[in-house]
């Protein structure tokens, strides 16, 4: 079996330990709410008129488990349901199931936080590439300092001012919602113009917020690589600066590949200040509405849904780091 089929299958029976223990944690939470939603639910169904066994049966299908049974057994039936990729029927979306309603807004987080990291990823690490060489000069400062400031501010408050200063001060840019509800959805210039337009602040948040991490993490990186014994020896030989400087860039940038796949699966479930301020139907509102909305198998499936996105970036980035890194496959190889 080659390294990468080993370290794949070992990755994936680590990440369904994970999220086996994920869904355990969530469900036991869930039935330790004071309150006891499912009860309140049942009971609800049974004041409009509905036979104790139907109220039964309506609260299995809502939850994904039969609540009035041992909880051994709604915990069988809970996790007998995710094999099956059956997360219930949101509460407050009656007839929905939380998987479809998962993938709609999971579908709004992924285009601002995808444009946003890879935007910040690639400015910050070519200018974190200068702020390291050019660190003894006012240049250098100059980046170094903008990469500290940026970096120490929240994303709500970087949401915040830009939507103080382009929707209001200079009302340039809309800060509500994904799209102007005016244009019809479907592949037209109206609505693909307005999709953009709404994603310019979301997208110039998540960028900004990130990209002063990247800038300290690549001149932290670059710094460390010039003075390593290589970089001497191709200085000693006359070799061109050009050709230095790719080779400095293209071994310092390889710790922070893993950086980014992480910071991507991470971002999934941390969306949810920025898109409850720009009122963007993604994963972190639809959290907050779950809570909001007592909506439990909908939150349940939230967390689940983060965390395999977490478990999947991680995978990813090793799987990513072994293919790039021939030190990694070399050390491998010889055990």
């Amino acid at each position: 079996m080659t390294l990468i089929a080993r370290r794949l299958a070992g990755h994936l029976a680590r990440g369904f330990v994970m999220i086996l223990v994920v869904a355990t944690i969530s469900f036991f939470i869930i039935n330790n709410i004071p309150g006891d939603p499912m009860a309140a639910q049942y009971d609800k169904l049974l004041q409009s008129g509905m036979s104790p066994e139907a109220a039964t049966q309506a609260v299995k299908v809502l939850y994904g488990f039969q609540p009035t049974g041992s909880l051994w057994q709604q915990y069988t039936d809970y996790i007998g349901g995710l094999l099956h990729f059956d997360l219930g029927t949101s509460v407050s979306r009656p007839g929905q199931p939380v998987l479809g309603v998962l993938g709609e807004a999971a579908k709004w987080t992924i285009l601002p936080v995808l444009g946003g990291t890879l935007l910040s990823f690639l400015v910050g690490v070519i200018l974190g590439v200068y702020a390291a060489i050019k660190r003894k000069s006012k240049l250098g400062d100059a980046l170094a300092i903008s990469g500290s400031l940026l970096h120490g501010i929240p994303q709500y408050v970087l949401a915040m001012l830009l939507v103080v200063i382009f929707a209001t001060l200079i009302p340039i840019l809309p800060a509500d919602g994904p799209v102007d509800i005016m244009f019809e959805p479907g592949f037209n210039a109206g609505y693909l113009g307005s999709l953009a337009e709404h994603a310019v602040l979301p997208i110039a948040t998540y960028a900004l917020s990130a990209y002063g991490g990247w800038v300290l993490a690549m001149k932290s990186s670059v710094v460390t690589v010039l003075g390593d014994d290589f970089i001497l020896a191709a200085e000693l030989r006359g070799m061109k600066r050009s050709i230095i400087f790719r080779y400095i860039a293209r071994n310092a940038i390889l710790p922070l590949f893993t950086i980014l796949a992480l910071s991507l699966g991470l971002l999934l479930g941390g969306a949810v200040f920025i898109e409850k301020i720009f009122n963007y139907p993604g994963l972190g509102w639809l959290l907050i509405e779950s809570i909001n909305t007592r909506d439990y198998a909908l939150m349940g499936g939230a967390f689940l849904l983060i965390t395999a996105a977490v478990i999947v970036a991680n995978i990813v980035a090793d799987l990513f780091y072994t293919v790039i890194d021939p030190r990694v496959r070399s050390g491998e190889d010889s055990t």
